[in-house]
């Protein structure tokens, strides 16, 4: 009898999760041994069930988490069901999707640079040039985007496709010279003209993209065409400087020819002007003269005679007079 006690106390020892050495001490009696029996053994059915549940709350909370997305302020967030997208959130908050069928992807809200590859193209003179731009754009429509380009890189992709195409036609249309020129530079208006066109061909193809700006930021020349085309850089410009030349001489023979023709309308002039004063003053001189000899005419008539004698008499003058003319005995001194 003893030995099935002990035996029993070993099994509920172990049952109970004490040490297998635990013995019981000499003096325990049997009813120590029937009170530590009461307390029955653990029931493995209760923690298989607790363990299932936990299991379970974990996995719902693992699945629910790993459907709650967050939409950020600068992001779309679409919604695909099979592959097919059934919407897009742009407000910004937590969302939901259904588990396992229903997968989201983000694409920008804002506005994206895009490097295109440099390219070469032909002028409207035959000469090669390389184009290096770049295009500013956004999203507008993320479903149309995700249905008909399926990722940003496609739609950058067919994006850089339209600009080239655009580019190399409207820059086929204009002259080297006219593309590289500073000054006068149509380039502002072949930047807006590539960007409407490109929007164009992107609405039509249903991309849900819209191009900013398309802007050429650099203008190269192949590298086999560099020196020819700076020699005739070179020349043109001579020959612009020579033109400028050639124009200034032009200005200057007018400008002096303009200015001696002014001269001597102002000498004609001048001269017109002294002579209506001295005849002015010859004719008022003979007012005075013939005021003044008329008031003795014998002493007019000596003077007259007097002066005549100025003109006509000089160093070997001869005068044959008779002696009874009154111009010889003036002259003689006999003035009675």
């Amino acid at each position: 009898m003893d030995q099935k006690n002990k035996d029993l106390e070993k099994f509920l020892n172990f049952l109970s999760g004490k040490s297998k050495n635990t013995a019981p001490k000499e003096g325990d009696t049997i009813d120590n041994v029937v009170k530590m029996s009461k307390k029955g053994p653990m029931n493995p059915k209760k923690y298989i069930s607790l363990a299932v549940t936990l299991t379970s709350v974990i996995a719902i909370a693992i699945i629910l988490f790993a459907n709650v997305y967050i939409v950020k302020e600068s992001e779309y967030a679409v919604v695909r069901q099979f592959g097919e997208v059934v919407k897009f959130q742009s407000e910004p908050g937590l969302k939901i999707k259904v588990p396992f069928i229903q997968s989201v992807t983000r694409l920008p809200k804002n506005q994206m640079t895009y490097e295109v590859s440099e390219e070469e193209i032909n002028t409207k003179d035959k000469k090669r040039i390389i184009i290096d731009n770049y295009a500013v754009w956004h999203i507008t429509d993320p479903k149309q985007l995700i249905s008909n380009a399926g990722t940003i890189e496609k739609v950058e992709s067919r994006m850089e496709e339209f600009i080239y195409s655009v580019i190399r036609s409207e820059l086929g249309r204009i002259e080297y010279k006219a593309i590289i020129n500073d000054e006068g530079s149509s380039r502002g208006s072949i930047n807006d003209q590539v960007t409407a066109r490109v929007n164009e061909l992107l609405s039509n193809d249903k991309y849900g993209i819209e191009v900013v700006d398309v802007r050429i930021r650099r203008i190269d020349l192949p590298t086999e065409n560099e020196q020819s085309v700076f020699t005739n850089m070179i020349s043109d410009r001579e020959s612009i400087a020579q033109k400028y030349l050639s124009e200034g001489d032009a200005e200057k023979r007018r400008v002096e020819a303009q200015t001696d023709q002014q001269v001597q309308e102002m000498l004609a002039t001048a001269k017109k002007d002294g002579a209506l004063i001295q005849a002015e003053g010859e004719a008022e001189a003979a007012k005075i003269y013939n005021k003044s000899f008329s008031q003795d005419p014998e002493f007019y008539s000596l003077y007259r005679t007097l002066e005549s004698y100025k003109k006509t008499i000089g160093e070997e003058t001869v005068i044959i007079l008779p002696s009874t003319s009154p111009y010889a005995k003036i002259l003689s001194g006999y003035i009675k």
